[in-house]
């Protein structure tokens, strides 16, 4: 490796947030099913630690998106996998690990209301509002990060360190 990772996040840290936002989810949606749309594969670690300390009935699904070329966001938005379920007429929550240019999740967003969802809300992770090329915003979100590039948590560079219990910021050796 000719990089280091250097902790930005605690992994307690992480997981406080995730039971606060649970919580405000739980709040939202009481009295709903919800339906969590996790977009593949960064979200699956968020996901399922999201979905456990909510208390509510829910069903999941996947989305796989891509966007990425190593640490650089292509800009091209290819979906690799769509959702098995039908999303109309579903309260749906999309789980994103991070919300970066904003350019996958609007287009995720836009497809999926197109489909005829009740409603459409947006829970990340991070959220890296220098980078925001298109306007986006997460209605839940665990944490507003500076402009690195980071890993962990079911973050990757070029598929590594999704399983880091923490976020790491990667630092160029």
């Amino acid at each position: 490796m000719d990089y280091t990772i250097k902790t930005l996040l605690t992994r307690e840290t992480v997981e406080n947030r995730i039971k606060e936002l649970a919580k405000e989810i739980e709040k939202d949606y009481q009295g709903k099913e919800l339906m969590v749309i996790g977009l593949l594969k960064g979200s699956i670690v968020f996901m399922t630690d999201l979905i456990k300390e909510i208390d509510l009935p829910l069903v999941i699904d996947f989305m796989s998106v891509s966007s990425y070329s190593g640490t650089t966001s292509t800009g091209v938005i290819k979906i690799l996998k769509d959702t098995d379920i039908d999303v109309k007429g579903k309260d749906v929550l999309i789980v994103e690990d991070i919300i970066d240019t904003g350019l996958t999740l609007s287009h995720v967003k836009k497809l999926l209301i197109d489909r005829g969802t009740k409603s459409l809300k947006i829970c990340t992770l991070l959220d890296k509002p220098a980078r925001r090329t298109v306007d986006m915003k997460g209605d839940y979100v665990g944490f507003e990060i500076p402009d690195e590039f980071v890993v962990g948590y079911g973050l990757d560079y070029d598929q590594r360190h999704r399983n880091l219990p923490y976020i790491g910021i990667v630092v160029n050796k």
